[in-house]
């Protein structure tokens, strides 16, 4: 064991170079920590906004490709003519271990027939007014054509699990939420505004007329929600579109008033990590049971994807950070260590020549640069934490700003469309969603086990290489070339 006294006597003899050898070390330690531990921040951030966000993958009608590849026949229909999803394509792809959820949608147009619509009044007198008399039916609704609809039909298996619901929207604030269990009951949800309008409450009864068949059917009201959407312009002229006139009802009333029965217009399948997207939609393609020449799958991820972008910026930087440092650390320490040795070949000269073995001369180098390690990875824990919650947290500051200026006007909107857009579940408008602003940085147990791995490593490289320049050359040739 002389060679570990003879590397201690060596430190602390040389002071200046064991100074210059610790500023080294540990700068090196602070810069591999400090991408460790961003990383580390980073991927938390990562799982938790995978979380909350979530994703989808919505199944509905392939029109454009049905345009620009079907026939005369399918381009006619896939521009005028809904194309229905079979119920049961859409079951077959439930089972999947990628699905945590999902919500099948129905939608039509209706007709108030013993209450009025919300807009509905107002169009009367104008009517009145320009015309001299009332227009349309002497019930307080508006009866006539599809385009003169009072009401928004939304068919769902899961009310709770609508769109608007799903986005924060709607919330219910009376009465029950729609479920599977209410399959083929005449019972339904309206709006608060609607509710309020006609004076109803929990168990009252509605009539509505079909745009399609103009068969009647009475409804019990089941739920009473509220809806924060934004009333388009369109609504003064179509009432339909005011998101205060749409009424959920089961999938199977939707079709009744449409005139058919198991089919579905779309298809909204919750995914338990937005990563399994891919691996969805290439399972469901294996299946077979879709129809991928009529129908397709779209991811609906684009908030998370927004989301993540600037986060996964921020952990390749940090990962850059941590493979610059391991090779140009191992550069200038291997040079520092270099040139160490070249001042003490005499030293090694001698050793050799009284016999000494090369393996403990060059032990005794690693046992120097190790006591310093030591000091400078101490330090490294004491000053690592605050380096890289000032460098991680300024660098998603950056990437943030850079991210909202490429997706002004349009940055961070809600993953089903833009303000304006329908959807299944109602209008759809713009959604201000809480960024992750700050990494939540802290130095791990696996961080420090890394940065030691990591230097260690340095260490050995930086070492063995230019000992073995010298300690190849015999204690003879090492004493007669010396300086």
């Amino acid at each position: 064991m002389n060679f570990i006294k003879r590397a201690y006597w060596s430190v602390t003899a040389r002071k200046g170079k064991s100074l210059i050898l610790l500023v080294v070390l540990a700068v090196i330690s602070v810069f591999v920590l400090t991408g460790l531990t961003i990383q580390t921040a980073a991927e938390e951030s990562s799982n938790l906004a995978r979380k909350e966000l979530g994703g989808d993958v919505t199944l509905t009608v392939d029109r454009q490709s049905l345009v620009e590849n079907g026939g005369e026949e399918r381009r006619r229909q896939a521009m005028f003519q809904p194309i229905p999803i079979d119920i049961e394509d859409a079951e077959s792809l439930i089972e999947s271990e990628y699905v945590e959820g999902y919500n099948f949608y129905s939608t039509t147009s209706a007709m108030a027939v013993d209450f009025m619509a919300i807009g509905a009044e107002e169009e009367e007198e104008e009517s009145t007014t320009e015309e001299g008399q009332a227009q349309g039916s002497t019930m307080p609704g508006r009866m006539g054509g599809g385009m003169n609809a009072d009401l928004d039909i939304q068919g769902v298996l899961y009310s709770d699990a609508a769109t608007s619901f799903m986005d924060g929207q709607s919330e219910i604030v009376e009465g029950e939420h729609l479920t599977a269990d209410d399959a083929g009951k005449m019972v339904a949800m309206v709006e608060e505004n609607l509710a309020s309008e006609n004076g109803w409450s929990i168990g009252d009864d509605i009539s509505i007329t079909s745009v399609e068949t103009e068969e009647s059917i009475t409804l019990e009201i089941k739920g009473i929600y509220s809806t924060s959407a934004e009333i388009p312009p369109q609504a003064e002229r179509i009432l339909s579109m005011n998101p205060y006139n749409s009424i959920y009802v089961p999938i199977e009333l939707a079709n009744q008033l449409k005139g058919e029965e198991g089919v579905i217009n779309q298809a909204i399948y919750y995914m338990n990590d937005p990563l399994n997207i891919e691996a969805f939609m290439e399972e469901a393609k294996d299946k077979g049971t879709i129809d991928f020449d009529t129908f397709i799958l779209n991811a609906n991820d684009q908030l998370y994807q927004q989301m993540m972008g600037p986060i996964e910026n921020v952990s390749s930087f940090s990962n850059k950070i941590v493979l610059l440092v391991t090779i140009a650390g191992s550069i200038i320490l291997g040079l520092i260590v270099m040139m160490t040795i070249r001042e003490r070949k005499y030293e090694m000269g001698v050793l050799l020549a009284i016999g000494e073995k090369r393996k403990k001369l060059v032990g005794q180098f690693l046992v120097e640069i190790l006591m310093v390690a030591v000091l400078a990875m101490g330090l490294s824990l004491m000053t690592g934490n605050y380096v890289a919650d000032a460098v991680g947290n300024q660098l998603l500051e950056q990437e943030l700003t850079a991210s909202e200026e490429s997706n002004e006007p349009q940055s961070f909107t809600n993953r089903r469309g833009m303000m304006g857009a329908m959807g299944p579940g109602g209008m759809i408008q713009t959604q201000d969603v809480q960024t992750i602003e700050e990494l939540s940085i802290g130095v791990t147990a696996e961080n420090i086990i890394m940065m030691v791995g990591i230097g260690l490593l340095v260490m050995l490289f930086s070492t063995i290489v230019p000992a073995l320049s010298v300690l190849r050359m015999n204690p003879k040739a090492i004493l007669t070339n010396q300086d």
